[in-house]
């Protein structure tokens, strides 16, 4: 008896008649795009389970370059600097999904991309703690003075010690306010309990009371917490209401003696407002890993030392960095072999293509 033909997989015969597919059937492997540079192993992952295109630079894309290489891939794995623009998402026919190197997807209009059908993915949890160490490590930078010691030892400038040089302010016991208590902001105050500081925070959606009891939160308004707190750091996501959320006006709240610490995002600080600000002593200091327009630096920032600048790697720890590249692949994968990505933003698009199907 001859066998019946089985049925065609209509979802996979969609797939390959995606336009540009045409040289790929060969090998029966959906394409990929790497847009820069990422840990090893992730591309030996991604290069099991598809064609790859992999832009082995630092350099990155412009949006016609992206456009142009992106045809015929099913699958991006994007970095922070890859913009995708609602014009740039209109021009990515075929694509499945974007699968961010990062937790934060600003880079990416999602309400766009659901409207077209495209998944996002990120790569949460994974450095939530080693951005947490990042920033307790630019507040006590900042505090305690460690660069400038740095650049006075290094100088030849240490010749004597003296009951006042390079003085700083204590950590212990003082107060941390912590704008956007989510993941990592829950984790930067586990940090900061074990300087015996009493922790204030503000954010849109309070913390659950079990994570407020164990952490020993205090809820305050945005207002009470610029006005209180002798460190203020910053963990909120970038979108219309965070951007500029800290400005001229908040900056004048703050103590004299206070430091800014910010490891979220660069616009979320008007930057040369913050410059004005450290200049004329408004704030006593700032650790800062993201700026407004990277990799530019506002010009008086660099002219400052009461700022500690840092090329924004808080969390650029070898083990992190090379998770974050192996989940974004994870992802990409999964989309593109049918199965749900774990860290998708939209789960909608998921939703009503299952629903089709």
């Amino acid at each position: 008896m001859i066998p019946s033909p089985k049925k065609p997989n209509l979802a996979m015969s969609a797939l390959y008649a995606a336009p540009g597919m045409c040289d790929n059937l060969h090998s029966m492997k959906p394409a990929v795009l790497v847009t820069k540079r990422i840990f090893p192993e992730a591309i030996a992952y991604l290069k099991e389970h598809a064609e790859l295109d992999y832009a082995e630079s630092d350099d990155g894309m412009s949006a016609g370059e992206l456009a142009a290489r992106i045809r015929g891939k099913q699958a991006v794995v994007s970095q922070l600097m890859d913009k995708f623009s609602p014009e740039v998402l209109a021009s990515l026919d075929g694509i499945k999904v974007i699968a961010n190197v990062a937790v934060g997807y600003d880079n990416i209009d999602v309400p766009a991309a659901t409207r077209l059908g495209i998944m996002v993915t990120h790569t949460p949890d994974v450095l939530t703690d080693t951005t947490a160490d990042f920033a307790f490590t630019l507040l006590m930078a900042a505090a305690r003075r460690v660069v400038e010691g740095h650049h006075f030892v290094h100088s030849g400038q240490w010749t004597k010690w003296r009951v006042d040089l390079l003085v700083g302010q204590d950590i212990h016991h003082r107060t941390l306010g912590i704008f956007g208590m989510g993941r990592i902001g829950q984790a930067v105050a586990r940090r900061a309990a074990g300087f015996s500081m009493r922790i204030i925070y503000h954010d849109a959606r309070r913390a659950p009371e079990a994570v407020e009891k164990e952490l020993g939160l205090e809820p305050v308004s945005a207002e009470q917490l610029l006005r209180e707190a002798d460190f203020v750091s910053l963990h909120v996501p970038l979108m219309a209401e965070t951007r500029h959320m800290i400005g001229a006006r908040e900056l004048r709240m703050m103590k004299p003696t206070a430091i800014l610490v910010n490891t979220s995002r660069g616009p979320v600080v008007d930057e040369p407002a913050l410059a004005e600000a450290l200049e004329q002593r408004v704030i006593a200091g700032a650790g800062i890993d993201v700026f407004e327009n990277e990799p530019h630096v506002h010009p008086l920032l660099l002219k400052l030392e009461n700022v500690v600048l840092t090329p924004h790697i808080a969390s650029a720890s070898v083990d992190t960095r090379r998770k974050m590249s192996m989940m974004a692949a994870e992802n990409a994968v999964a989309a593109i072999e049918g199965r749900r990505p774990p860290n998708l933003l939209n789960p909608e698009v998921w939703e009503k293509g299952a629903a089709s199907a």
